[in-house]
């Protein structure tokens, strides 16, 4: 293949015209992709947000460029100045407010406004209630540090000198430390659950009069993960041990102080989720830290699994696959195909992509119908509608490829579907199937966000604590519960020993959930 390294001069130019062809051909792929890469360049740095998620075709249901929605509605532009407007014409989801009615659950605080005199303005006889308006607003009161001393009384028998009676010490989370669990947790749940890196923190500590080192709250989320390492170990085997496993993997810096820069390393993430199909596996999330991404890295993770992978095209899964002789099955990501053609359709504005993106959207709009339906009733609704559409689909990408210049983006977008058209299609032959694994690119999203306002991580060390209290808190927000509570909770029990090595699948999030929910219902 002939590139624009330099200028061409007239007698450099081959005299044979099917190498003269040959030759414009090429440069014209190869200026295809220069242009492609300019304009994804130029949306990166200079598009606006709502222009980088705005519908692509106007037919479309909404489709975002990253995780795809669950549901089919078409989220408002950030800077969509109309009211109501809505160029696809489809109907949005209600905005959740609370119009006339807080929640009840949070206390409230009354005050009283009396007026400042009582007397009629007109007789001056004394004025009788007859009446009252209420209103409510939301209010907050901003987080109180607190001192909390523990004192243990001392009781002594007079008529003897050993009958003495006091009350042991409690285990603390940092034995000798200045710091409650209940301080630590939320230092920790601040970090991996709501991306407020530690240095943040320090200030706004600072800011109440409490003054730090960052060191010194490393030191705490340090010693909280040293305490949960084997809830996260068996967080992990849980998720491992389901038939069907979702995996995704993103770069992590860490620092790398005998070098003065930092090293690219990875988190690996492994989620399990049926809710959509109402299967037995709670939605769960487990990062592991790893110095690559190679084959040898994931096969380690995973020695033993066998059943469904649900991954993207990378490499390294499919030669996992190879090596486990069909122990492991691969179902790939639609989604990952659909964006190779969204990415064509932005910069070429390609009839074919764009028939492509409307002939996926069709697939997905049934896959949110049939969300919540059992694996039966999804399978019977995907093999009568779906399978109909992806068979078009594929016949059209077979014969659209002949016709196109083999090193065009439209030509690896095709190639890419129908190099990975068996594990796209697994699940038109399996309702317990996720349409693509948008599920563990979710749950990857926190690393993402952490590393984003962190930047990198201080050490190898720090990366194994970051993937352990993230998978812990993480978990606990995909269960809806206040990740504070929760961890605050899970350390007392650990650290007291209420909790003993053998119940510690009690406070796996969906049991510890559980226990709290028949709680309350006892005490109803």
């Amino acid at each position: 293949m002939y590139r624009l390294i330099m200028t061409i001069r007239p007698d450099a130019l081959p005299t044979d015209p099917a190498a003269l062809t040959e030759m414009v051909l090429a440069l014209d792929a190869e200026n295809e992709k220069l242009r492609v890469a300019m304009q994804t360049l130029k949306e990166m740095i200079f598009g606006k947000r709502s222009e980088r998620l705005a519908v692509l075709v106007d037919e479309q249901l909404a489709l975002e460029l990253g995780d795809l929605e669950a549901d089919t509605t078409l989220r408002a532009a950030a800077n969509d100045d109309v009211a109501g407007a809505n160029p696809s014409g489809k109907p949005r989801k209600k905005a959740r407010r609370n119009i006339g009615a807080l929640p009840k659950h949070l206390p409230r605080c009354e005050q009283v406004l009396e007026p400042e005199a009582t007397a009629c303005p007109c007789c001056q006889g004394q004025l009788h209630k007859i009446g009252e308006d209420v209103s409510e607003v939301l209010d907050i009161i901003p987080a109180i540090l607190r001192v909390l001393r523990t004192i243990r009384p001392k009781y002594g028998c007079r008529s003897c000198t050993d009958g003495v009676v006091q009350v042991r010490v409690l285990p603390r989370l940092i034995e000798s430390g200045m710091v409650s669990t209940a301080l630590v947790s939320h230092v920790v749940v601040s970090k991996f659950a709501w991306y407020l890196p530690l240095y943040r923190q320090v200030q706004i500590l600072a800011g109440q009069g409490i003054h730090l080192d960052r060191a010194t709250l490393a030191g705490w989320v340090k010693r909280a993960a040293w305490w949960l390492r084997s809830l996260y170990d068996l967080q992990l085997r849980t998720i491992q041990a389901a038939p069907r496993l979702f995996c995704d993997e993103t770069p992590m810096p860490v620092l790398d102080p005998g070098r003065g820069r930092t090293r690219i390393c990875q988190f690996w993430a492994h989620a399990m989720d049926d809710r959509p199909w109402g299967g037995p596996s709670p939605p769960a999330v487990a990062y592991v830290f790893a110095d690559g991404r190679s084959t040898e890295e994931i096969a380690g993770q995973l020695t033993g699994f066998s059943g469904i992978l649900q991954v993207d095209g990378y490499a390294a899964y499919k030669a996992l696959a190879r090596g486990h002789g069909g122990t492991i099955q691969l179902a790939f990501c639609l989604a990952h195909a659909r964006r190779k053609f969204v990415e064509v359709y932005k910069t070429t504005q390609s009839p074919f992509a764009r028939e492509v993106i409307e002939r996926l959207q069709a697939v997905y709009a049934i896959e949110a119908e049939i969300r919540g339906s059992s694996a039966e009733q999804r399978l019977t609704a995907r093999r009568i509608r779906a399978v109909p559409l992806m068979e078009v689909l594929r016949a059209r990408l077979t014969a659209m490829v002949d016709q196109l210049f083999s090193q065009s983006k439209l030509t690896e977008a095709i190639n890419y579907a129908l190099n990975h058209w068996d594990g796209l299609t697994l699940f038109l032959r399996d309702g317990r199937i996720e349409v693509d694994s948008n599920t563990v690119e979710r749950s990857i999203r926190p690393i993402a966000m952490g590393r984003r306002n962190s930047l990198f991580s201080g050490s190898e060390g720090g990366a194994e604590s970051w993937a352990i209290l993230a998978s812990i808190v993480n978990t606990a927000k995909l269960h809806d519960l206040d990740p504070q509570a929760y961890l605050t909770d899970v350390l007392e029990r650990i650290t007291s020993g209420r909790t003993k090595s053998h119940q510690l699948p009690e406070l796996l999030a969906w049991n510890w959930k559980a226990a709290r929910q028949r709680t309350a219902q006892a005490a109803a």
